[in-house]
């Protein structure tokens, strides 16, 4: 059976993971039939939209997608691509499992936390408004009127959680834990300080969570969790989370296992799903054949065990796992000295993995 996937290869260094992790995902024996769009400034330069209607049509067409890392202007031009990718084909869970592999530069061994992120509302649906503008004197008015101090010269973003997204997140979290073995589903929150947003999302999580008597739930404030995960972070499991706290946290738990180079990610709807890695583009490192793919290959690993082709995924795994504990075959960031010239290169891990595949 060959699959067609819509291909993404980004841009920054998003070509040079992307094309290391279509290598090893093609070593698998599986037939793929790759449909290349292109999304950001090189769609904004071709079509002047940064993300065309083609692009969407072909991710709906095709039902998954592989997508590489797209640089997002910061402060000025488009809006995120990511953002609007995941809200315009409703991709409404951002899964980003945390995993610890042996040899790997983490601070903690063990570490095997999935973290479940609300991908469609909360202050990323980018409704703001900017300083000396009517609406922001608007809410400068309805704010100074309610007794609170605001200068006049403010922006303003508005943060918004529903019912509906906070269940259907919550309901996603507790299905994973049950489907995958998992004993504990995590709610976090600041709903003493956010008491009309977060205290939404704390008791529609507590709501779905009354419906799954075998699964351990616990709350946790961010700020709170932050300090539990950093010393004790084997003690949590499944976290589910709104948008802003769960990129945050998935920041955080990439750190402890080692680095964003290592955490995959995957974008998930009703019957559409969209697979990439944690990290950015990195500019910076365009073309340099330097960073580390294993986070754009476990991703690819994500996407094939949402295939249902769960031998595959198994052996892309594990000869990442190889490929780690050997210390060898492995980027610069996953050497204990980051100026070990004994570092190699993007393609170079794709070889490694793949001649492990092979033995």
């Amino acid at each position: 059976m060959a699959y067609t996937i819509t291909l993404i290869l980004g841009d920054g260094i998003g070509p040079e993971v992307t094309t290391a992790a279509v290598r090893v995902l093609e070593a698998t024996g599986i037939e793929f039939n790759w449909e290349q769009a292109i999304a950001g400034q090189q769609a904004q330069d071709k079509y002047g939209t940064p993300l065309p209607d083609d692009l969407l049509e072909s991710i709906r067409r095709n039902k998954v997608a592989l997508k590489g890392p797209i640089t997002t202007p910061v402060g000025s031009g488009f809006r995120s691509v990511n953002v609007a990718i995941r809200k315009e084909l409703d991709l409404y869970v951002c899964l980003r499992p945390c995993k610890s592999y042996p040899g790997a530069p983490s601070i903690h061994n063990n570490v095997d936390v999935v973290v479940v992120r609300e991908n469609t509302e909360d202050l990323y649906m980018g409704i703001e408004y900017w300083k000396e503008t009517p609406e922001a004197a608007s809410l400068h008015r309805l704010i100074s009127e309610s007794g609170n101090r605001v200068s006049a010269d403010s922006s303003f973003s508005i943060k918004a959680i529903s019912p509906n997204a906070s269940r259907r997140i919550a309901k996603y979290a507790f299905d994973y834990a049950r489907a995958h073995g998992r004993k504990k589903v995590t709610a976090v929150h600041k709903a003493n300080i956010l008491k009309a947003t977060d205290g939404l999302f704390l008791d529609t999580a507590t709501d779905v969570a009354s419906g799954y008597p075998d699964i351990e739930f616990e709350t946790h404030m961010v700020d709170s969790i932050c300090a539990q995960l950093v010393r004790y972070p084997q003690h949590h499991d499944v976290i589910v989370l709104p948008n802003l706290y769960g990129d945050i946290i998935s920041e955080l738990c990439a750190g402890l296992i080692g680095g964003v180079g290592l955490a995959p990610g995957a974008n998930i709807g009703d019957d559409i799903a969209v697979f990439e890695p944690t990290h950015g583009s990195a500019p910076k490192y365009t073309g340099q054949n330097k960073v580390n793919p294993m986070a754009m290959m476990l991703s690819g690993v994500l996407m094939l065990r949402h295939l249902g082709e769960k031998e595959a995924a198994d052996k892309v795994e594990s000869a990442v796992a190889q490929v780690i504990a050997e210390r060898e075959s492995v980027t610069y960031d996953m050497k204990p000295d980051r100026s070990d010239p004994t570092a190699v290169g993007t393609s170079e891990v794709a070889d490694a993995v793949i001649n492990k595949m092979k033995e």
